[in-house]
């Protein structure tokens, strides 16, 4: 009987390390997904900002307010 339970005891212990182990490279993978995405995120913002630019620097331009040239 008691190597019955010694041996479900193990088992139990054997599991909970690889829910833990399993648990833990799950989230390592969300953290690298978060982290390009973020990164994915900060381009299209910086290609946003600058599309945005160009198009303020062709209306001051248009329009004469444009002081740079």
């Amino acid at each position: 009987m008691s190597s019955d339970k010694q041996n479900l005891s193990y088992q139990a212990g054997q599991a909970t390390g690889q829910t833990k182990e399993k648990a833990s490279g799950l989230m390592d993978k969300a953290k690298d997904a978060a982290a390009s995405a973020q990164d994915s995120m900060q381009h299209a913002g910086q290609q946003m900002k600058q599309k945005a630019q160009g198009a303020a620097d062709v209306v001051k331009d248009k329009t004469g307010l444009n002081k740079n040239t």
